[in-house]
């Protein structure tokens, strides 16, 4: 099911379909130095991953992490959408892309197509979470609009940034 369209991207539910491409995602350097090391490692994880991730998230709260892809050809590139974590107050956004289609603004345009749904889910607030040195996320966290509220510790000890935007 397609949940929003930008300009050069299509965003969509995640599927079972979708786990080589999930299983790739998971283990780029990127995604293992920013993110975290899901330990997903062969397609049945990656099935794991995505029934007890994105889908049930879309069962339980309406949203979850969508599928990018090039609307030009249907390239699958990445992940971008919200996620509701129990150790944050508020639903985050998140987002990751495979090492290729860095830097060409495809983080912050699905970015801007997310926060624009989650006005239309009546979310009041977004958070963003990212690592401290992550200058990049950092960078498209503030073009859209988020502010910077504390240094946190994340539930496995380690240390983010949370920024904040409200949507309504």
């Amino acid at each position: 099911m397609i949940v929003l369209e930008t300009d050069r991207l299509r965003l969509r539910y995640l599927t079972l379909g979708d786990a080589a491409f999930i299983l790739e995602l998971l283990n780029t350097p990127g995604f293992l130095d920013n993110i975290g090391d899901r330990g997903v490692r062969d397609r049945y994880q990656a099935e794991t991953y995505l029934i007890e991730g994105p889908i049930a998230s879309y069962q339980e709260h309406g949203f979850g992490l969508y599928l990018v892809e090039l609307k030009s050809t249907g390239e699958r590139i990445g992940l971008s959408g919200i996620v509701k974590r129990e150790n944050l107050q508020f639903p985050d956004l998140g987002y990751a892309f495979l090492p290729h289609f860095w830097g060409k603004g495809y983080a912050l345009e699905s970015g801007k197509g997310v926060l624009s749904h989650a006005k239309k889910l009546a979310l009041s607030n977004i958070l963003g979470v990212v690592s401290p040195g992550n200058d990049a996320s950092i960078a498209v966290l503030e073009k859209l609009g988020m502010q910077f509220e504390c240094h946190q510790k994340w539930s496995d000890g380690s240390d983010i940034l949370r920024y904040n935007l409200q949507v309504d």
